[in-house]
């Protein structure tokens, strides 16, 4: 069931599950909350878990022309605020891993730990933005259906696709469904990040690293080399998953989720 929060002059949709311990699940680029229903339902049984619509995405309003991780961090906090939550782990999959990195630059006394799920600390490649420019000029065209199938495919391990075609075409559907304008938003918010290595590195409060071995857009291999983890800090590789581990190794990823939640104060 969603729920509705009233933020500045728009609304940001969210939906809540279980009790205790709290978890917020952010969802990532060309996804809604609902990629997390699944997920979000098995760890309710234990765990107080909220997964929300980043502006402009599924149910939540379109807030500019740049949804910056800041100002998507910011939504984040005042949600904690109306909920009375002082502490959360924050689990942010892809861009929302960039949202909970900008979390902790901002709030780090709100956060008991985060999770990057398929995500990194580093500001984007010339390369990857010349990508995203194109991506934006094809959505104000109005090609946006040529630009997001590939990429939703993408995020499956090739070896995955057929095994999760249900699931892969969910995701599709979910992407189809995001208007034009929240896409080039956050799309310019990734394009002017910057690097929050540092932030990583200093290890102020507990942090899980989830990477997939087979993901398209993250070398597994290649960032956990740029990046010395604090000693609170704990990386695990999927064997089995591309960019979407929730999907691809479900069992395993709650496994890993519960085990390093279990071990974080949240007062």
């Amino acid at each position: 069931m969603r729920n509705i929060h009233s933020y500045k002059d728009g609304k940001i949709s969210f939906a809540e599950k279980g009790k205790g311990r709290v978890i917020i699940l952010l969802h990532g680029y060309l996804e809604n909350l609902e990629i997390w229903d699944d997920f979000a339902a098995a760890l309710a049984s234990d765990y107080r878990v909220i997964s929300i619509d980043l502006p402009g995405h599924g149910l939540s309003d379109c807030y500019g022309e740049t949804h910056s991780m800041e100002f998507m961090a910011g939504v984040v906090k005042d949600l904690m605020d109306f909920k009375g939550i002082s502490k959360t782990f924050i689990t942010g999959h892809s861009l929302g891993g960039y949202v909970a990195l900008a979390f902790l630059g901002l709030y780090p006394e709100y956060l008991s730990g985060y999770c990057l799920f398929h995500s990194h600390p580093f500001a984007d490649t010339p390369e990857a933005v010349q990508k995203r420019l194109r991506e934006i000029e094809l959505v104000k065209a109005g090609k946006k259906d040529i630009m997001y199938p590939p990429n939703v495919t993408m995020m499956f391990a090739e070896h995955n696709r057929e095994r999760l075609a249900v699931s892969l075409s969910r995701s599709r559907k979910i992407a189809a469904g995001i208007p034009g304008e929240g896409i080039i938003a956050v799309l310019r918010g990734m394009i002017e990040r910057p690097s929050r290595l540092d932030l990583m590195e200093a290890g102020r409060v507990p942090c899980l690293w989830i990477l997939g071995k087979s993901d398209s857009y993250i070398p597994c291999e290649e960032v956990q080399k740029r990046v010395v983890l604090p000693s609170n800090a704990e990386v695990v590789v999927l064997n089995d998953s591309g960019h979407m581990g929730f999907a691809e190794e479900p069992e395993e990823s709650e496994k890993i989720l519960r085990r390093f939640a279990d071990r974080l104060v949240y007062s």
